[in-house]
């Protein structure tokens, strides 16, 4: 009877420490889950007449989520394309006036030509050739008045059409276009408000890879790098849940720990950061916190 009780206390005993060395094993590094936020502005002024965007929802790049009012713009456009035409329908008559005395120019080029030829035959006098020398000298004068009349003009329409081409931006800028794959975050409008330029309108993070921030102390680094493959455990009920990483990023200078990491020795120990990216299963949380463990035996 008592080498069974001697047995059994053995027994005991080994089962504890076995415990307490499990129990003693620390993860290699503690942090927090982060996702990158973007947060979507209006990019003009008015009425958000549609905006189909829930919180959770899930939104692909390029997707069109509404607009915002653009009859102002189109009535502006419209105003200027009028002021265009009638600036036009004035250059089209300078153009014609100087269509008109170009062709008296060649005209009077052609009478040069005769005359000098009518002189090399001794058919022709030289005050001929300085009349109609004058005659060709005057008609550029003309052309070249002319076109200093429709300058201001031509200036007039290249000014015109930039401000069409900044109306027709703000109007493409009045669609609301959401950039990249994402989750909604939150939103902070509703559709039928007034929005200015650069207001926002929600924020929106990519939740399908998540990035975890940890911090290792200055002995690990010879056993972590770039690539590596990495486990990552999170609370979950009774156990650990685990999950395969990537190490994207390693700091490379040291930094003093946040004041997030357990203990206020190793509050105040310098460490390095670290980013590994998780594949998120739906669980993964911006802000959880986890451990990193470079080992992944338990």
């Amino acid at each position: 009877m008592k080498k069974q009780i001697y047995i059994l206390g053995l027994c005991i005993m080994a089962t504890s420490l076995f415990s307490c060395g499990n129990n003693s094993k620390k993860a290699d590094g503690y942090g927090n889950f982060e996702a990158t936020e973007i947060t979507i502005s209006a990019e003009n002024n008015g009425k958000l007449l549609q905006f189909n965007v829930e919180e959770g929802n899930e939104l692909k790049e390029n997707q069109f989520i509404g607009y915002i009012d653009t009859i102002p713009l189109a009535l502006k456009r419209e105003q200027l394309e009028i002021s265009k035409s009638v600036i036009s329908s004035k250059s089209k008559g300078v153009l014609s006036q100087i269509a008109v005395l170009n062709s008296k120019l060649k005209t009077a080029n052609t009478n040069k030509t005769r005359t000098q030829n009518l002189i090399k035959d001794n058919a022709g006098t030289q005050k001929q050739l300085d009349d109609v020398t004058g005659e060709i000298d005057v008609i550029n004068n003309q052309i070249r008045s002319v076109e200093i009349q429709n300058a201001p003009v031509v200036n007039e329409l290249k000014s015109i059409d930039i401000q069409i081409n900044q109306i027709n931006d703000q109007i493409q800028k009045s669609k609301i276009i959401n950039p990249i794959n994402g989750t909604v975050l939150t939103k902070y409008t509703e559709p039928n408000e007034i929005t200015t330029f650069g207001k926002p309108l929600y924020k929106i993070a990519n939740l399908q890879t998540m990035e975890l921030r940890v911090y290792i102390s200055e002995p690990q680094l010879p056993n972590i790098k770039i690539g590596q493959n990495v486990t990552v455990k999170i609370d979950n009920i009774d156990t650990m849940k685990s999950y395969k990483g990537t190490v994207t990023w390693i700091a490379s200078e040291a930094e003093f720990t946040p004041k997030i990491i357990q203990t206020k020795k190793e509050r105040v120990a310098l460490v390095y950061a670290v980013k590994v990216d998780v594949i998120n299963d739906g669980s993964l949380k911006i802000g959880m916190p986890a451990e990193l463990w470079l080992n992944t035996a338990e």
